[in-house]
């Protein structure tokens, strides 16, 4: 999670800012909803009113918005009365149960479960990708839902758009190495359970995975555990396709679960059509949303990135291809998540009125 120093907060009174939006979160209490809650406050999203909604396990807790302390509510259909824009953090079942009626009420959604990518109107996005394509949408006075794209798609189509600047890519292959926290607070907690077990000699927890996840590496989970690693494999390379677009470079890629619990690392190997300039693919892939640390900086790891909102990367020549090169990558999977969301709402922003609030 982000430790960094936060702006004023995002609960603004309506003589401040004058006209604004009311915004609701559902799955507050979840790692993605919390990150999402304080994305709103960095960016100042124009928002009189936040609200904070989860299940009944949930309800009465107390989170930070900003500077002020807020109750998360239990989800009814009555709270997304006049609510502006909905973002869904919790898990799919939750969304597929309760985006209905924030549509229905007029909200506009955005989904970060990925439960809603199949909903007719429905449309997977990236602002970051849009921007480097130079392909942003014109505003929809209807829009249908907006899927935040999956933070790995967006950072393999980022770098392998910009890595065709310096070149033709043959061939592009990824190995991703899934983080805890893409389980949220139970996934974590079950790694670190399992780790604290093994070092006791004691049975293991395996409600999430239903698999030994703590000093192992695995394809595959258990089969009692959903979503499947091969099904969050599946909505990589989906997502990835569709923000990306028919241009971008064929893309190989396996998700790995791996012992961490926080922050995706990447490895990709591009064939290219030509001997590598390193200094040339080196200028095409560094730029907003991308930095390559110096030699004498740390090399990028999910500890690194952890609370970043930019992809750290290292670029690697494979001796034994002059045509073939290494990215190594990490992002803070949450941060990158949250962001992607709400640059979606902000984009939506300009077909929704304001001053509704009395």
């Amino acid at each position: 999670m982000n430790d960094s120093v936060k702006s004023p907060s995002a609960s603004h009174p309506v003589a401040a800012r004058g006209s604004l939006y009311r915004a609701a979160i559902v799955g507050a209490a979840s790692l993605k909803g919390k990150e999402v809650a304080e994305m709103l406050n960095e960016r100042n999203f124009p928002a009189a009113d936040i609200r904070l909604l989860d299940d009944d396990e949930s309800m009465g807790q107390l989170e930070a918005m900003g500077d002020e302390i807020s109750f998360i509510q239990r989800v009814r259909a009555e709270q997304f009365d006049n609510v502006d824009f909905t973002f869904f953090a919790s898990d799919e079942e939750t969304t597929r149960k309760n985006w209905k009626d924030a549509r229905d009420a007029g909200s506009a959604i955005i989904d970060l479960s990925a439960a809603l990518e199949n909903e007719a109107g429905a449309s997977v996005r990236s602002l970051w990708v849009e921007r480097e394509r130079r392909r942003i949408p014109a505003p929809d006075l209807q829009p249908g839902p907006c899927v935040a794209a999956h933070p790995v798609a967006v950072t393999l189509a980022l770098l392998l758009l910009r890595a065709t600047k310096a070149g033709a890519i043959r061939r592009a292959v990824s190995t991703i190495f899934e983080p805890a926290s893409e389980h949220g607070q139970r996934g974590m907690d079950e790694l670190h359970q399992q780790t604290v077990n093994l070092l006791s000699f004691q049975t293991l927890p395996k409600d999430v995975y239903d698999a030994q996840v703590a000093f192992n590496m695995i394809a595959r989970y258990g089969q009692k555990s959903q979503p499947s690693l091969d099904s969050v494999e599946a909505r990589i390379s989906r997502h990835y396709q569709k923000i990306a677009g028919d241009a971008a470079p064929r893309l190989s890629l396996m998700l790995l679960q791996a012992p961490i619990f926080h922050g995706h690392a990447l490895a990709v190997f591009l064939e290219m059509e030509g001997a590598v300039d390193v200094q040339a693919l080196s200028q095409g892939l560094a730029g907003d949303h991308v930095v390559i640390p110096g030699v004498d900086e740390d090399s990028p790891s999910n500890v690194s990135s952890a609370g970043q909102a930019d992809i750290q990367l290292a670029i690697k020549p494979d001796p034994a291809q002059p045509n073939g090169v290494w990215l190594w990558a990490a992002a803070d999977n949450l941060r990158i998540a949250a962001l992607t969301a709400v640059e979606c709402a902000e984009s939506m922003a300009a077909t929704r009125p304001t001053g509704k609030i009395q």
